[in-house]
């Protein structure tokens, strides 16, 4: 059996969990209401009231059942890799030949955020910094042709 490793911050998981709970409460305590006051309506075949909640529903346990998913594979990471990149690490590169830095943090595919520079560890730029240290230079493939990085400062 695989498991799909799900790498998680503290603050990331205490997000998922929260929601968790919301969706198994409030939510499924909300969606149950309205199919109740649906079927009070009457012909469940052209009730749209009822076609919605029960759509609702299903969007509802579907999110249950991922996020459990990734809680029951959740590990999570610390910054403190030892001057290594790492999960979690905090990285600033500049452009090869060119002096623009960027600074990116590692994390598991569900934290990823391009534009709060926050990069998944299986995207390209992400496997290339994995595992590295200062000073070393990475080349990335994109479509816009190879960008290389030097690695500037771990935080």
């Amino acid at each position: 059996m695989t498991t799909n490793v799900q790498y998680l911050s503290q603050e990331k998981l205490n997000e998922l969990r929260a929601e968790l709970d919301d969706l198994k409460t409030r939510k499924r305590k909300e969606i149950t209401e309205s199919l109740e006051f649906a079927k009070s309506l009457g012909d469940l075949s052209e009730n749209a009231e009822y076609q919605e909640a029960r759509e609702m529903q299903a969007g509802v346990e579907q999110r249950i059942t991922d996020l459990e998913a990734i809680l029951k594979d959740a590990v999570v990471v610390s910054a403190d890799h030892k001057g290594i990149i790492g999960m979690g690490s905090i990285v600033v590169v500049k452009t090869e030949p060119g002096k623009e830095t960027k600074e990116f943090q590692v994390v598991g595919s569900e934290e990823a955020n391009v534009i709060m520079g926050k990069i998944s560890n299986l995207s390209p730029i992400g496997m290339a910094l994995v595992g590295k240290k200062v000073g070393m230079t990475i080349t990335v493939n994109t479509p816009k042709g190879a960008i290389q990085y030097k690695i500037i400062e771990i935080k």
